[in-house]
């Protein structure tokens, strides 16, 4: 990839990055500021919903995680907690997965829009840099609070195809999905989460790290 000024056919995209983090960011401070003890930490209410709602109820507020803030490595922790490492871990990957093809979709469905605002040099040198360096912005963020959610919906704006996509967003939410679900099924507290949500953003560095070495000029 070339240096620093090749963002800047990209603004626009940025511009929309930063817009969209900025919203759900807003979101997360106005669910802090009315104190809503469901969304803060739903551990508790899963363990009391048995075990088959657990799941879907589980699963259902990771998805609802594109539009909503919700603490999905909590919720992560609490799957681990209730099913275990394997069963903890795939119920975390399906719900990730699911709100990645939530976000993806919807950046698809409002893709024309974009495409209206975006002037068409700019999108077709940013395309050229979403396809280079797209797998790797999905893989590195799939962990990441509100980017996850950001880059899957700017990613539905660009040429990737729903394959490539759907396999950036395994390889980047299945070391999450493990990481957490082993933090519940060993040690449910909360100091064990941030300890492991560390872990998590050192393994997305390190894989944006090899990937910038790795990949082509």
């Amino acid at each position: 990839m070339a240096g620093g000024g090749s963002l800047t056919p990209m603004r626009s995209y940025w511009l929309l990055l930063g817009l969209m983090s900025g919203i759900f960011l807003a979101l997360f401070g106005l669910v802090q500021a009315l104190d809503i003890a469901f969304l803060a930490d739903p551990g508790p209410w899963l363990s009391e919903s048995g075990r088959w709602g657990a799941a879907a109820t589980g699963v259902a507020l990771l998805v609802a995680d594109v539009f909503l803030p919700v603490p999905a490595s909590l919720i992560m922790v609490a799957h681990g907690a209730l099913f275990g490492v394997a069963g903890g871990t795939l119920l975390s990957l399906a719900g990730g997965m699911a709100a990645a093809s939530v976000g993806f979709a919807f950046g698809r469905w409002g893709s024309a829009s974009l495409h209206r605002w975006v002037p068409e040099d700019e999108r077709r040198r940013a395309d050229a840099l979403l396809r280079q360096w797209g797998d790797l912005a999905i893989v590195v963020t799939r962990p990441i609070p509100i980017l996850a959610e950001s880059v899957a919906i700017l990613a539905g704006t660009s040429p990737l195809g729903w394959r490539r996509f759907l396999l950036a967003s395994a390889a980047g939410t299945l070391p999450a999905a493990l990481l957490y679900a082993l933090t519940g099924a060993t040690a449910a507290r909360l100091d064990s989460a941030f300890l492991m949500f560390g872990l998590v953003m050192l393994v997305a560095a390190l894989v944006w790290l090899g990937g910038r070495r790795l990949s082509p000029p």
